[in-house]
């Protein structure tokens, strides 16, 4: 059985039980990118689909976290920039970065991404003043700078200002409050729970 032939087609997600709409979340704003030019392919991925969904564990876990910051910095919120992203748009920005060395960037379509099962989130800050958070790159930039892995080292060498980098850790104190796990390629992107886990255990959207 083909990988595509084994999950839950999103033309039939709404109205499913394991799955909510980001629009009954409180305290977010949503940009899905991918439903925009705004990306690294600079078309729209997701139309005419609605992919502003998350598993219900994922709900509940980004809420922990929309919680703990509303506490602790009231004057910043969260932005969403991908959500649920169905298996069909994985492959398509698998082929887009066809002969490149940027496919590292991705998981293969075989194995699928941990946003099709509704269990990962992109995401930044809002600041007071409605605008995003300096993270020091901009979300989607495949480059080394984007990289958490790497960032006392580019601190050190002045490619990452303090505040960037005081503005990443407070994105991810928030999201650890929620259990989501960070990556160490990308600033902007969270798992919630354990990759193997849930490909095992949850539904993959096609």
């Amino acid at each position: 059985m083909r990988l595509r032939d084994r999950g839950l087609p999103i033309e039939q997600l709404p109205g499913h039980r394991d799955f909510r709409h980001l629009s009954g979340i409180s305290g977010i704003t949503l940009d899905l990118r991918y439903a925009t030019p705004h990306n690294f392919v600079g078309r729209d991925l997701y139309w005419p689909h609605d992919c502003a969904w998350l598993h219900r564990d994922a709900s509940a876990a980004l809420e922990k976290s929309i919680a703990w910051l509303a506490r602790e910095r009231p004057a910043c919120s969260i932005l969403v920039l991908d959500a649920l992203r169905p298996q069909r748009v994985q492959e398509q920005l698998w082929e887009s970065l066809g002969g490149t060395d940027l496919r590292s960037y991705l998981a293969p379509p075989e194995r699928g991404s941990i946003h099709s099962f509704g269990m990962a989130l992109d995401l930044t800050l809002l600041g007071p003043d409605g605008a995003e958070l300096d993270m020091g790159t901009r979300f989607d930039d495949l480059s080394e700078v984007s990289q958490p892995v790497l960032e006392e080292q580019l601190l050190a060498d002045a490619r990452l200002s303090p505040l960037q980098v005081a503005n990443r850790r407070l994105l991810r104190a928030a999201m650890q409050q929620g259990g989501w796990r960070g990556i160490n390629s990308e600033w902007w992107h969270f798992d919630c729970g354990d990759r193997e886990l849930v490909r095992a255990g949850y539904i993959r959207v096609l």
